[in-house]
């Protein structure tokens, strides 16, 4: 049987032309990479520095991001002969395919089905920009022609850095962006503490802190809109140690300028390096990317300081005052809203009686929020009106223009509420224009408080929103301050108008936002605007590029304010924190609070009222008055000041948060107790570092006929004020107390 297999196998080849019978011939050619020379690329602030190496093969690495290094050039001294486990060291812009097999920047699907993707230095150009220095470098995948430009723009005195990149199809068909991160950022060090910030309506930035492992750690949002009231993108990451420190230690902090999805991802590998990668979130949203286009992924912002996270949040806090607030942190007017006072229950005589008592109590504004709008579908509740923005003549026959003159003629400024990203089933918008609606063929339109999301996607809507906008602030001559809203998340998604490119919704529905408040604020660069979403459920630094404020939490409690507060001021400026007082019980928490505590804890922002003030009782308007005369005295320093955290609201039973002028001559002190404390503790010492210690400080308590410290009134230098020489006795829960100081 075996020689008559063996004989048949024989003839078989025989009968074979000769050209099949020769050995395969396995043929692969390789594209060439340009040859390029070892250098260091190095991105310098006042007092940090990014360093980058350009290997001999031609791939950008990440060497160092922290303090400054004076000879960056050292590093081409650095042995970079050998090869990490994973087949490269720390790649700038990581990218899936090659020899990586980490967690990648950039994953692009090409049109022959290939993932792989390898970029190589291609040059660098530095530029000089209107208040930051530009570094630009250019990567390219060499067979599929796909290019990447990583941008650096450091702001030197603000030791700030603020990266994103362009992604370049140069290509001759399109390709899908599966991953594609504006910055990838790689640092070494023994340990790193990630703190970050997570919540929910009501409890916003609630903060977190953990010891990362070898493993990855990712925040990230797939709200759609209010992207933020879950978890926020910005972090603290403090190296080498496993505590937050507030005035010393190596902190990083980093923020994302979007307002949508968005990922942040923590890598630590077996080397016990950390790559952070950071940007728009993936999830549902491979985005198509035809031949010749690009695509421009949003801001992310870096700061690292030696001086713990206080440092850090200051490095911040000016960047964003300087060049990403609109308004550039401009003291914004106070205020009294009519929603805690009046919900959807008011009549024109109900709203000026509220207009008299802001102004006789000093105020600056008033601001009529819910419920002024729709005839058909009467905004009388939650349930309907939405998108019917014409005044609701049964409430407010005289009309908008009517309240506003009213106001301006006390003296105050008049802002309104609008929604106009939403729509109620029930509204004459949403039986004229189904089509707008955010849904999914042939599913259900889920509901959530009782409203529908337009489609921003659709430059139809764009057109819409930006009119809603635009009409409302023809409603009156001299309109001050708008209140834009936004109260549910997107579910169910997709748009009619992107037929089967579902997967660009996400993105393109947070760009189409955009446009219409640039639009906005060409036309209307004045007007206050705060970003409400349910709260703070939209509070990052892309929307606060168009916004003057944001509405930091829809619960007002003074209680709970202490821990949204103290974690918002470690990103963001106080400047931007829009705090209100409102009545006890407090409607969202039922907690009953001192008024002075709800002042105090109120003015450590930009001061607001949530309330009916005729029901004041002679005592608590006399009180609020006078908080109100002196806030007006000292809000300079809460909006311009640099940020002094004295005592953290999570540590322990005090919470305590200095704002000191520029030239350190001027300063603000609020300090809280939350807790009970027995008399033994006796007092709360709180160390004003921020001062300048050679100088003497006169310390004043304000809005009190007798001080809860013993200093009030005389002079201390400011080093027996750093020093513990400031203790103020707060022994009780709900006791606070404000101080002035100025330099003699």
């Amino acid at each position: 049987m075996k020689k008559t297999l063996l004989l048949a196998v024989a003839v078989l080849l025989v009968a074979m032309p000769s050209e099949a019978r020769k050995k395969p011939k396995f043929t692969h050619e390789t594209v060439a990479v340009p040859a390029v020379e070892r250098e260091i690329i190095s991105v310098e602030t006042a007092s940090t520095s990014l360093n980058l190496l350009v290997t001999e093969k031609g791939e950008l690495q990440t060497l160092h991001y922290g303090a400054k290094i004076e000879d960056p050039g050292a590093w081409l001294q650095l042995d970079g002969s050998s090869e990490d486990y994973n087949g490269c060291r720390s790649l700038t812009y990581p990218a899936t395919g090659g020899r990586f097999i980490s967690e990648p920047a950039l994953h692009v699907k090409y049109p022959d089905g290939s993932h792989n993707t390898e970029l190589y230095f291609t040059g660098v150009k530095k530029s000089a920009q209107d208040g930051f220095e530009r570094t630009e470098i250019g990567l390219k995948d060499y067979v599929t022609g796909l290019e990447v430009k990583l941008l650096y723009d450091a702001y030197v005195k603000e030791d700030v850095i603020e990266m994103h990149s362009e992604i370049l199809n140069g290509g001759k068909k399109a390709v899908e962006l599966l991953n594609y991160a504006s910055a990838s950022l790689y640092v070494d060090a023994p340990e790193y503490l990630l703190t970050h910030f997570y919540g929910a309506w009501a409890k916003e930035m609630l903060m977190e802190s953990e010891v990362l492992g070898h493993d990855t750690k990712v925040i990230e949002s797939r709200r759609g809109v209010q992207a933020t009231q879950g978890n926020n993108p910005s972090f603290l990451l403090s190296l080498g140690t496993k505590e937050l420190r507030e005035n010393d230690g190596e902190v990083i902090a980093g923020a994302l300028e979007w307002s949508g999805n968005f990922r942040m991802s923590f890598e630590k590998d077996d080397a016990h390096r950390l790559n952070i990668i950071t940007g728009i979130s993936p999830y549902a949203s491979a985005y198509p990317l035809e031949a010749g286009a690009t695509f421009v992924t949003p801001g992310m912002v870096y700061t690292y300081s030696a001086e713990g996270a206080g440092g850090a949040s200051r490095n911040l806090h000016r960047w964003a005052r300087k060049y990403c607030v609109y308004g550039g942190g401009a003291v914004n007017p106070t205020l009294l809203n009519s929603w805690e006072g009046a919900y959807f229950n008011f009549t024109t005589p109900v709203l000026l009686g509220m207009i008299d008592d802001a102004a006789s109590m000093g105020l600056e504004m008033f601001v009529l929020d819910d419920g002024w709008f729709g005839n058909d579908f009467p905004r009388n509740g939650d349930n309907a009106g939405l998108g019917d923005w014409e005044v609701n003549t049964s409430k407010l026959p005289e009309g908008i223009e009517y309240l506003a003159s009213y106001a301006h003629s006390k003296g105050l400024k008049f802002g309104i509420w609008i929604e106009p990203e939403m729509v109620n089933p029930a509204s004459n918008l949403a039986h004229e224009h189904p089509e707008w609606v955010v849904q999914s063929p042939g599913r259900e339109i889920y509901q959530g408080r009782n409203q529908w999301v337009l489609d921003l996607s659709n430059p139809a809507v764009e057109d819409f929103v930006f009119g809603i906008f635009d009409r409302t602030m023809q409603l009156a001559p001299g309109i001050d301050y708008i209140k834009w809203d936004c109260n549910r998340v997107i579910q169910s998604f997709g748009s009619p108008y992107l037929g089967t490119q579902q997967d660009r919704f996400y993105v393109e529905y947070v760009e189409g936002l955009y446009n219409v408040m640039r639009r906005i604020r060409e036309k209307y660069p004045r007007v206050i605007v705060q970003c409400c979403s349910s709260g703070g459920g939209r509070v990052d630094y892309g929307a606060l590029r168009y916004c003057n404020e944001v509405w930091t939490s829809d619960n007002t409690d003074a209680r709970t304010r202490a821990f949204i507060q103290y974690s918002m001021n470690l990103i963001y400026p106080a400047c931007v924190m829009a705090s209100h007082v409102s009545t006890v019980p407090n409607h969202q928490t039922s907690n009953v609070t001192p008024l002075k505590f709800r002042f105090d804890m109120a003015c450590s922002g930009r001061l607001g009222m949530e309330l009916q003030p005729k029901y004041f009782s002679p005592e608590d308007r006399a009180l609020a008055d006078r908080c109100i005369t002196s806030y007006k005295k000292y809000r300079d320093l809460v909006f311009a000041g640099d940020a002094y955290r004295l005592a953290s609201p999570y540590d322990g039973s005090y919470y305590g948060v200095m704002y000191v002028s520029e030239d350190k001559s001027r300063a603000v002190v609020f300090t809280y107790c939350l807790e009970f404390e027995p008399r033994t503790v006796g007092s709360k010492a709180f160390r004003l570092i921020g001062l300048d210690p050679s100088r003497s400080y006169k310390v004043m308590e304000q809005n009190v006929d007798r001080s809860c410290w013993w200093g009030s009134g005389k002079v201390f230098s400011g080093s027996f004020l750093a020093e513990g020489g400031f203790n103020p006795v707060l022994p009780q829960i709900y006791s606070s107390a404000v101080f002035v100081l100025e330099a003699q």
